[in-house]
């Protein structure tokens, strides 16, 4: 890495993006940004109000964010991954880190390596473990790479919780992959089940059942809110994901039928909210939201 270990870039200013740049802020570093939406009349405002706020300096281009950055953090959507590794691969440097913390393919990961190593910059592939808003800065982090061990503990110097889990690009992005199945498949399971309980009037039985059946994760308290507030909120990012978690199973020969229905699923709610003209907001009802986006028929005749 470049002798700048103050500074860090950080492209993407979503919300990922930027609690880490306020948090390293916070810490005492530089961090430029930017972000797309820099590019759009509509979003420029919003984007610089945003980044003034949390003392993140904007830059006008992809190239003065980057520029005397010791580390880059890519934290942007999965279908953009591959466009800021290409534009990487044109202005990084030898001695610069792009950290990829987006949630792809391992496929995706090593094709972006690929890109960067070639430059002569050092890629290291990181798969974020939890939700980014409760723990923030301290989120757990999985990195992989040939640089990762170097970069691990510079992060670890910063503030961040990074694990080296491997020398190889593209065992830290499957861990994360197989287990998005599971928590997004949660979340997609939860919803449907509600759909249909709400409907007939039966969902204290049916939670109360869970509870039963597994009683320390909180059926009958908020759990179901939670959940189900996590599609509400991020349905597209979350649906684009398991897209990725799909090629990532038909790498590997698997058929991804789970893993295509949850993206289907969390999109689905997301659309259903836009047509009932529903947004997300706090304090959050899974009931209050199928209600308004599942009205109940006329029974008039």
């Amino acid at each position: 890495m470049g002798t700048e270990l103050h500074k860090f870039g950080l492209i993407g200013f979503g919300e990922a993006g930027s609690i880490l740049g306020e948090d390293l802020v916070a810490a005492g570093y530089e961090v430029a940004m930017y972000d797309v939406l820099l590019d759009s009349p509509s979003g420029r405002s919003l984007m610089l109000e945003k980044a003034r706020r949390v003392r993140v300096r904007a830059a006008d281009t992809f190239e003065d964010a980057v520029a005397g950055a010791s580390i880059v953090i890519s934290a942007v959507t999965a279908t953009s991954s591959s466009d800021v590794a290409a534009k990487a691969a044109r202005v990084l440097r030898a001695g610069q880190v792009l950290l990829d913390i987006n949630s792809v393919s391992p496929a995706k990961k090593l094709a972006n390596a690929a890109l960067v190593e070639a430059v002569g910059a050092d890629y290291v592939e990181a798969a974020v473990m939890a939700p980014v808003p409760p723990q923030r800065l301290r989120v757990p982090m999985l990195l992989g790479g040939p640089r990762a061990a170097a970069v691990a503990q510079v992060l670890r110097d910063v503030g961040m919780n990074a694990t080296v889990l491997s020398d190889k690009i593209g065992v830290a992005s499957a861990v994360k992959m197989c287990r998005s199945i599971v928590i997004k498949g949660l979340e997609a399971l939860t919803l449907e089940s509600m759909l249909a309980a709400r409907k007939f009037g039966a969902e204290q039985e049916v939670l109360a059942s869970l509870n039963g059946t597994f009683p320390s994760m909180g059926w009958t308290g908020k759990l179901p809110d939670y959940l189900i507030s996590r599609v509400a909120e991020h349905g597209l990012r979350r649906a684009s994901e398991m897209r990725e978690v799909a090629r990532t199973l038909s790498d590997v020969g698997v058929d991804p039928v789970m893993a295509a229905a949850t993206a289907a699923r969390q999109e689905w709610l997301v659309q259903s909210m836009a047509a009932h003209d529903e947004e997300y907001g706090e304090p959050f009802s899974w009931r209050s939201l199928v209600d308004a986006i599942s009205p109940a028929k006329s029974s008039s005749g």
